[in-house]
């Protein structure tokens, strides 16, 4: 039975959670799994924000984007350990799923283009199926950052786990910043308004 109950707009009682996902360390600060991790980067400069280690096993802050208290994390463990992690965060905080947003790279989703989804499947994404399995639940919001995938023969996992290539450096920050505005405006203004505004293709 999941610990959790509906409720899903803006100014609901309790704490909303953006997790951006990534990998810790150096080695994996600058590749294309660690885009959450990136775009969390950015909440925290606008909110005048810096991340503190927590019992949950994830680096916090809490702030407010507009009138919305809210949680920016970051799981300190690897990509696909990142459910239990989150799952302790919710409940210390008691946020609901469809008030955590989770933030990620999407290989299905060409780069430069970011969209929102509500619930849904996980299309193999271990950082995300490892948080349905932990939640409970797979009714939470995803910002699905595109970083789409690889030409020719090359796999999947070596092409998360590497950095951008110079053209894609060079719009990286936009991207970014885009992702960013998407999980602000799912917490300031509701999922659903959001979707309208962000699932458009990139121009």
């Amino acid at each position: 039975m999941s610990l959790f109950r509906r409720s899903a707009r803006p100014g609901d009682a309790g704490r909303w959670i953006v997790v951006g996902l990534g990998n810790p360390g150096e080695k994996y600060s600058a590749t294309r799994h660690n885009m959450g991790a990136m775009v969390i980067e950015v909440l925290l400069g606008r909110t005048g924000s810096s991340l503190k280690s927590h019992k949950s096993g994830c680096a916090i802050a809490e702030t407010a984007l507009g009138s919305e208290r809210v949680v920016l994390a970051r799981p300190t463990s690897y990509m696909n350990e990142s459910g239990r992690p989150v799952r302790e965060l919710a409940r210390w905080y008691k946020t609901e799923p469809d008030q955590i947003v989770v933030v990620h790279d999407e290989l299905d989703i060409p780069f430069e283009e970011v969209r929102i989804k509500d619930g849904g499947g996980t299309a193999g994404h271990n950082g995300l199926g490892s948080i349905a399995s932990h939640l409970g639940t797979r009714d939470f919001v995803r910002v699905r950052v595109g970083i789409g995938r690889p030409s020719g023969s090359r796999g999947a996992v070596g092409h998360v786990l590497d950095t951008f290539s110079s053209s894609e450096r060079k719009e990286l920050p936009f991207v970014i910043e885009r992702a960013a505005d998407a999980a602000q405006t799912i917490v300031t203004d509701g999922t659903e308004r959001a979707m309208n505004e962000f699932n458009t293709r990139a121009k």
